[in-house]
């Protein structure tokens, strides 16, 4: 029976393990994507206070 339940367990942490590594990709594709998200955003600003002349974002400056 201890043979078994060694099984059992090793099991469930490789399961475990498996899906701790999922989620650091997870979360690394999501902060890569929270980066490449607050670029465009940036740049859709700075076009948006360029073409419209004002200041948008209140940091008291145009583009």
């Amino acid at each position: 029976m201890g043979l078994f339940w060694d099984l059992i367990q090793q099991s469930q942490i490789q399961d475990h393990k498996s899906k701790a590594e999922s989620l650091e990709v997870r979360v690394r594709n999501l902060e890569w994507e929270l980066a490449n998200t607050r670029e465009l955003l940036i740049k859709t600003l700075k076009i948006l206070e360029e073409q419209s002349g004002r200041d948008i974002d209140g940091d008291g400056r145009i583009g």
